[in-house]
């Protein structure tokens, strides 16, 4: 049996999935606005796409040493499910690993992510004990460049054609940043 993951910042809690997640999970993913430059999350999103995405989660949390964190994140005073954020691609060897994330529409312009992120960095760099995050975001997703710059990340370069968006099919260039533990602590 694993430990429940429980991450709490000023008005959020951010914590391991449950399969009692799919409906809102489906609800908030099935809007073109929210997945368009997500590579991992087609359109519409049904049910059995949450369906598979929690098994998969639920099965992956089990893992020791863990792979992956997929965490809801939700408002700590109404339990709410707002988004996401995940840590994947964890490397042992290199001590890194990538972070992604997602909001519901309504929840946008709340900061939300801004904590959200921030508390990821720090339990990456303290719990984990990793050296260096990975995060990209689609050139054109303008928001999400905003806040990776805005929390610390370091831009490191754009790649052309990196990603394809699996909602829309699109094919964008990405800004690719870092941050290494090092700069974090400075």
């Amino acid at each position: 049996m694993f430990k429940k993951l429980r991450l709490v910042t000023k008005r959020l809690l951010l914590r391991d999935y449950e399969m009692s997640d799919k409906k809102v999970t489906r609800e908030l993913l099935d809007d073109l606005d929210v997945t368009r430059f997500l590579s991992v999350v087609p359109h519409p999103y049904t049910e059995s796409d949450a369906d598979e995405f929690l098994k998969m989660t639920l099965k992956n949390r089990e893992k020791k040493p863990r792979e992956e964190y997929n965490l809801v994140v939700t408002d700590k005073e109404t339990n709410e499910f707002l988004g996401a954020v995940g840590i994947s691609s964890i490397n042992e060897l290199d001590k890194s690993a990538t972070m992604g994330y997602w909001l519901g529409k309504r929840h946008w312009r709340n900061s939300y992510m801004t904590e959200v992120v921030l508390e990821i960095i720090r339990f990456a760099f303290e719990e984990l004990k990793l050296r260096r995050i990975n995060i990209s975001a689609a050139v054109e997703n303008d928001a999400s460049n905003a806040l990776i710059k805005k929390v610390g990340f370091v831009y490191e370069g754009t790649r052309k054609q990196y990603m394809t968006a699996r909602s829309t099919g699109k094919i964008h260039d990405a800004n690719i940043y870092g941050m290494l533990k090092s700069d974090w602590k400075s």
